[in-house]
């Protein structure tokens, strides 16, 4: 089974067309320092060789054989949220499916491209501040969010979709502080069926919330 990955923070804003550009825009001196601190902080771990692992987490495979491919058999566009270095990205690009991957960190995004290298007709890179994320015009058949929490975007996950869209949904709950590790603050882990709310709106297909190794929840809901 992957490791976890720790539960991400914040992004920075940037366009983006073709590849990764890298531009950070905010009217607000005050966020515009978040955002950098974040990037940076986000960039040493990369360069230190963390979170350097492409092991796809188990639940994608699990929701792909159950729910995606019998939906989307001809593949379709998916929207990677804090995708990292690309290993949920690429396991579906390899799946013929066309992938946009956020991530705060140049250093994860230059090595997601070089990672789907193969792949990179089908997957498209931006350094993007997911905590202002917006859906604009953009729909996605599947939308998925591993191991980051900005409950603020919740809505705009919900507009991304299309109609029969899935989002997948995977992050710590407040159940892990009994391990003793991994984020600790009340922002970046959830509430007892707080994902359950948070996406009523949405058709459930498959819930779970454990603590065997660790404290997480996992939600896959369908739009109409």
């Amino acid at each position: 089974m992957a490791s976890a990955m720790p539960q991400r923070g914040p992004y920075s804003t940037a366009s983006a067309a073709e590849g990764c550009f890298f531009a950070a825009v905010s009217l607000v001196p005050v966020t515009l320092i978040s955002m950098s601190e974040e990037r940076t902080s986000w960039n040493r771990k990369y360069l230190k060789g963390s979170h350097g692992s492409l092991q796809v987490d188990p639940l994608l495979p699990y929701v792909y054989d159950r729910f995606i491919n019998p939906l989307f058999p001809n593949s379709g566009t998916a929207l990677d949220v804090a995708g990292g270095i690309g290993r949920h990205a690429i396991w579906l690009a390899r799946r013929r499916w066309r992938v946009t991957l956020l991530d705060i960190s140049e250093v994860a995004i230059a090595r997601a491209e070089a990672n789907g290298e193969l792949y990179r007709k089908r997957m498209l890179c931006k350094s993007a501040d997911a905590s202002q994320f917006k859906a604009g015009r953009e729909r996605y058949d599947v939308v998925l969010v591993f191991f980051y929490l900005e409950r603020k975007i919740f809505p705009e996950l919900i507009n991304a979709l299309h109609p029969r869209g899935l989002l997948i949904y995977k992050t710590y709950t407040e159940l892990q502080l009994k391990f003793g590790k991994g984020p600790t603050h009340p922002m970046h882990l959830l509430k007892q069926n707080e994902l359950l709310r948070a996406f009523s709106q949405l058709n459930v297909v498959h819930y779970e919330e454990t603590i065997r190794d660790r404290g997480i929840a996992q939600l896959v809901a369908r739009k109409s």
